[in-house]
């Protein structure tokens, strides 16, 4: 007789893990360390199912571990377990609350959900760098606006900005070392940076995505990123369409600026501009045009095809070429 499914929900924290075997059993806590995680591992049967909150990296090491001792591993949205509890009614929010709610919800949508899947060392390594050089980015365009509001005449500046340069160009060359170990890699790579408006920075991103998923097919991709378009419709009323936002925000903001720089090229700026005439605000028709690209990038990297811009072009603009 098969047994049944247990579902374990785990609320994740920099110290420790608060592990939830079902609504009867009281919440039990495990040091968030190799040791620790392993020796809680064995006592956990084959037939469970665990689920935990992206938590940035401290759900890692659960996730890395639970997976290589053979069990199935959920790694949830957490904006989506909080609307699931907000819709449960929890009047109160503790570790152990927060554990059971994981559980439950595992429970009750496991047969939807996609397990996690582990990064290759090569994939690791390149999400880190990936994610390391956009922060470092956006803190080095914080201190230029900061250095720009008051009077630095007398201050030398400059040594900073090229201390970012030097870590950017270094982590830059880093990246492009490690795509060119991995042969699917580097020829997606080169197929992906003919796409107008597709950078290194986001060439390799795409590539490390598409190298570890298996999209079935370009909604799937487009809704994996949160670029879908979320419908807001009552009967006869029909509200403003939103982004659903549910993918990684590094991924939907390099999508976004792939859309700005392709806006201003010279091969895809009419499609731009048949986007905008359509009624939509210039963001928008940026994310509209890097989302047609995503998809472009998507069948780009299935296929063996440089791109060519000619297939994007509005009609009207075919026949005047």
């Amino acid at each position: 007789m098969q047994e049944p499914t247990l579902f374990i929900g785990v609320d994740v924290s920099k110290a420790e893990l608060v592990i939830s075997l079902g609504p009867e059993r009281r919440p039990r806590s495990v040091v968030n360390d190799a040791a620790s995680i392993a020796d809680w591992l064995r006592e956990v049967p084959p037939h469970a199912l665990i689920a935990m909150e992206s938590t940035g990296r401290y759900h890692g090491l659960l996730a890395h571990l639970a997976s290589q001792a053979g069990l199935k591993v959920f790694v949830l949205n957490a904006r989506d377990v909080y609307f699931y509890a907000q819709a449960l009614g929890a009047r109160a929010k503790t570790d152990g609350v927060d554990a059971r709610v994981i559980a439950r919800y595992l429970a009750e949508h496991h047969g939807h959900l996609h397990p996690w899947q582990p990064r290759s060392p090569v994939q690791q390594r390149l999400q880190d760098l990936l994610t390391r050089r956009a922060q470092l980015a956006t803190q080095r365009s914080a201190i230029k606006q900061i250095v720009a509001g008051v009077d630095a005449s007398d201050i030398d500046t400059s040594g900073l900005q090229k201390a970012f340069d030097t870590l950017l160009k270094a982590m830059d060359s880093r990246l492009q070392e490690l795509v060119a170990s991995d042969a699917l890699m580097s020829t997606g790579c080169q197929r992906l940076l003919t796409i107008t408006g597709v950078g290194p920075q986001t060439s390799v991103l795409l590539a490390t995505l598409f190298s570890r998923f298996d999209f079935t097919n370009a909604d799937a991709l487009v809704a994996y990123c949160g670029l879908d378009p979320r419908p807001n419709d009552s009967g006869a009323w029909h509200g403003r369409r939103r982004l659903s936002k549910k993918g990684p925000a590094l991924l939907r903001r390099q999508i976004y600026l792939v859309g700005f720089a392709a806006s201003h090229s010279k091969a895809l700026k009419p499609l731009y501009e048949a986007i905008r005439a359509k009624g939509f605000a210039t963001t928008a028709a940026f994310i509209i045009l890097g989302r047609k690209l995503l998809r472009v990038a998507f069948a780009v990297w299935k296929g063996t095809q440089s791109f060519d811009p000619a297939r994007l072009m509005p009609k009207s603009d075919l026949q005047k070429t």
